[in-house]
């Protein structure tokens, strides 16, 4: 199971008064891919990161970036990212009525798709836009501020989808995100989660090093 579970360092929690030092160190410690949180104080009621850091990022490192746009509206945002350099865009369901036509735009620019639901949002919109996604993100808490504790219906929730996914012959990975927690980590994973995003609750968790962090992440992983 380890070998099939990747780990995103969410960059809206690195220190940004010395953002290459910490991407430096998040590379070195292993870290698969950067997760890029996008806010615009109307989706959720807080703003992190824009396509100038963004930029910026890919400057800086060579690992894949995973947008993640918690924005109104983001049919809008969608080609302002792609032309920076990510590698996935994952936008919410909740933010916009034709999502199965921009999975297929994000496709059709070369990039893997991405759909994120809230907790209390039902698998069932995943429905018919399952063929077009790459990416489920499965937020395990309601977005827009770090530090949250972990929405308990959300791993039942993650181990239906992975039921859905296994019984389609599906091979959309599962992505979870918030109190992504080294407590908290086993059960994801047991509940059928294979991409991580590790914030404040792990990769920067305070009094721990990222390089220390990381490798204890990755040990708690369930073989």
């Amino acid at each position: 199971m380890k070998n099939r579970v990747s780990i995103g360092a969410s960059l809206a929690c690195a220190n940004y008064r010395n953002l290459e030092k910490d991407i430096r160190e998040l590379e070195q410690a292993g870290v698969d891919s950067i997760h890029f949180d996008v806010m615009d104080g109307h989706f959720v009621p807080n703003f992190a990161l824009n396509p100038d850091i963004l930029r910026m990022t890919r400057e800086l490192t060579a690992l894949p970036v995973d947008v993640h746009l918690m924005v109104a509206n983001p049919e809008t945002y969608i080609p302002v990212f792609a032309k920076e350099g990510c590698n996935t865009i994952t936008f919410h369901q909740e933010a916009t009525p034709h999502s199965q036509r921009e999975l297929t735009r994000i496709r059709d620019l070369g990039l893997k798709s991405g759909l994120a639901l809230n907790p209390a949002t039902p698998l069932g919109v995943l429905a018919h836009v399952l063929a077009d996604v790459d990416v489920v993100l499965i937020m395990t808490v309601n977005p827009g501020f770090a530090g949250q504790s972990l929405v308990p219906a959300t791993i039942n929730k993650i181990s239906s989808l992975r039921n859905e996914l296994d019984r389609q012959g599906c091979r959309a990975e599962i992505q979870v995100d918030g109190n992504v927690s080294f407590e908290n980590i086993p059960r994801l994973v047991g509940a059928g989660a294979t991409m991580l995003v590790g914030g404040t609750s792990s990769i920067f968790r305070k009094g721990l090093g990222i390089a220390e962090a990381v490798r204890k992440t990755y040990d708690v992983i369930p073989a």
